[in-house]
């Protein structure tokens, strides 16, 4: 697509100084240094900048790359600065950065008369401020809005390019929608950074065809950029085991839209696919089991919800084929079936049962042509969008497909890789680089490439919303599952429980605006901080048991005193078992600031 002349398009400004002074912060563009704003220190008010906002000697002056919003507290507000960035690549032609250190400067010297209990809850939340400034994968550009994909950029009006970026963005994949809100009413417009959650992933390859007249015609060395955006959705933020299934809107957990772009010859094709989870209204409480009960809740608006939420899809992207790849049998078969059942009331989408875990093992990548049998036909109906070097449009993708597991995460991402693949094929035979007979996998390299970018968007989707790599990465890169991978999946297993149990998403319920601080009364922010934990005392009666049973095993060929012994101090390890495993839920971490649903 060609880049629009700067005069017809909105920029931001890129780099800033901050200069911090006793009473206030000052932000101002390195490139037009009248502009700016000042942020009061003791209030958070924000005012744009006059003749003497900015004399006399700061305390500090640094260099920032944009200012992420702000959010108030109990005690005052809170301004996120990009401290670093990193380019990762090009997008359509406009440079892309991701996020590599943000921070949150506090405005809140009235905190020095706050009560002892508003001390302490604002304590908690600033833990969580700085549990976001970690957030991975936020990414953006001062010249383009990415939170609207290819197909959409090209049908919008000639106009839309000059508004302002946050006018330009979709508010449900913009990560700091609720920091921006005064922001926007102070209209400092080029100041406005919209970030992204999810992920951007280039490579450039080039096609080697092992047929002499054909290479010699078109392809011998014809360049490609293949390019992967994830775009997380901001409606349903949380961490893996607190936030599944669907709000009674029709919202869901772990929501992202993939969009494959492949940019060759002057054509750019794209694909776009969506993962989330299963639209029901459910849920996985942890417990300190490796694998916690799937409950479904028994709702009067369970058949609305699920209706709201394919309506949305429909509206926003056609046709829709919902791929379920969940278990047929245990809990899984459950929630599957309850989600057939739901299915079975919306003719106007097709539902797929596909048992991955039972067609294709941990290791039988290649069965998933099983599935593409049963969605082959309607998928290349679906199509593509596709445009070519003077920008008229070719051909629109008429509907996507949905794809779900448990967590949105392994199987889903393996399904989204394969069928990504296939339409890179039928793509390329589009254009005839590619004859019938021909596709990506013919040229080794170039596969490896290809299979690679989808494995690492795998990893940073999970690591977003599990805290962990992707498990079953190696059937993305390799086709199969090797030692190396099954251990890498064993250690991201063992992270995922102790995140799962002993971490809650209390952050993202802030941060996107669920949670709003000073709206709830007193009482309800009693328990912030001051749940008592009571596995230090377990952990150390289980260790101290076991420990003690093994001594004394050891020391039991001495006579009937420590068989006794050992039989009495294997009892009580047993009993201390017994209690951990029926209170596991007291246990665990839990989210204090929101309900589930």
């Amino acid at each position: 697509m060609e880049i629009v002349p700067s005069s017809s398009r909105f920029k931001l400004y890129d780099q800033f100084e901050l200069l911090e002074f006793p009473d206030k912060y000052v932000v101002k563009p390195i490139e037009s240094p009248e502009e700016g704003f000042s942020v009061d220190r003791r209030d958070g008010n924000i005012k744009p900048l006059d003749e003497n906002a900015s004399s006399g000697n700061p305390t500090k002056v640094s260099t920032i790359y944009g200012v992420g919003g702000t959010i108030r507290l109990l005690a005052g507000t809170y301004l996120l600065v990009i401290t670093s960035r990193e380019e990762v690549g090009n997008f359509l032609g406009f440079p892309i950065f991701r996020v590599t250190a943000m921070k949150f400067l506090p405005c809140n010297e009235a905190l020095r008369f706050a009560t002892a209990q508003e001390k302490k809850d604002e304590t908690y939340f600033r833990t969580l401020l700085q549990a976001l400034e970690t957030t991975p994968g936020l990414y953006f550009s001062y010249e383009t809005d990415l939170t609207l994909n290819l197909q959409r950029r090209c049908k919008l009006a000639e106009g839309w390019k000059r508004k302002p970026m946050w006018k330009q963005a979709d508010p449900r994949y913009v990560w700091n929608w609720h920091l921006l809100e005064e922001l926007i009413e102070c209209k400092l417009d080029g100041f406005i950074i919209p970030l992204l959650q999810g992920n951007i992933l280039f490579f450039i390859f080039f096609i080697f065809c092992l047929s002499y007249q054909v290479a010699e015609l078109k392809l011998k060395n014809s360049p490609a950029v293949i390019s992967i955006i994830s775009r997380r959705c901001t409606r349903r933020l949380g961490t893996r085991m607190w936030r599944r299934g669907a709000n009674l809107e029709g919202d869901t957990a772990n929501f992202v839209e993939s969009e494959q772009i492949v940019e060759i010859n002057g054509f750019k094709f794209s694909l776009l696919q969506v993962r989330g989870s299963i639209p029901l209204l459910w849920e996985q409480i942890v417990d300190l089991s490796y694998k916690p009960r799937l409950k479904i809740n028994k709702h009067e608006d369970t058949p609305k919800v699920v209706q709201r939420h394919f309506h949305d899809l429909c509206q926003r992207y056609g046709e829709i084929i919902a791929v379920d790849l969940t278990d047929q049998h245990g809990d899984e078969g459950e929630l599957s079936k309850a989600y057939a059942t739901e299915m079975e009331k919306l003719p106007d989408v097709r539902y797929v049962s596909f048992d991955f875990h039972q067609i294709c093992g941990t290791t039988n990548f290649d069965n998933l042509r099983v599935l593409y049998e049963q969605i082959g036909d309607e998928f290349e109906k679906q199509g593509y969008f596709l445009v070519d070097a003077d920008e008229n449009i070719l051909e629109e993708q008429k509907g996507v497909i949905r794809s779900n597991c448990i967590d949105c995460l392994d199987r889903t991402n393996v399904t989204q890789s394969y069928m990504g693949q296939k339409s890179v094929n039928l793509q390329l035979q589009r254009i005839e680089v590619f004859d019938s007979t021909e596709c990506i996998s013919t040229f080794e390299d170039d596969y490896t490439k290809f299979r690679t970018i989808w494995a690492e968007q795998g990893d940073e989707v999970s690591l977003q919303y599990a805290g962990t790599y992707a498990l079953k990465g190696d059937l993305v890169r390799y086709g199969k599952q090797t030692m190396t991978g099954a251990i890498k999946d064993g250690l991201s297993a063992m992270s995922r429980y102790y995140l799962n149990n002993f971490q809650d998403g209390d952050a993202l319920d802030l941060i996107s605006g669920r949670y709003t601080v000073g709206t709830h009364s007193p009482s309800q922010l009693q328990p912030i901080g001051s749940q008592p934990s009571f596995l230090p005392v377990a952990s150390a009666l289980l260790i101290g048991g076991v420990t003690v049973t093994s001594f004394t095993i050891h020391q039991a060929g001495r006579n009937t005193q420590q068989y006794l012994a050992s039989a009495l101090w294997a009892g009580v390890t047993a009993g201390v078992v017994a209690m951990i495993k029926a209170n596991g839920r007291h246990l665990c971490s839990r989210p204090r600031l929101c309900h589930l649903i």
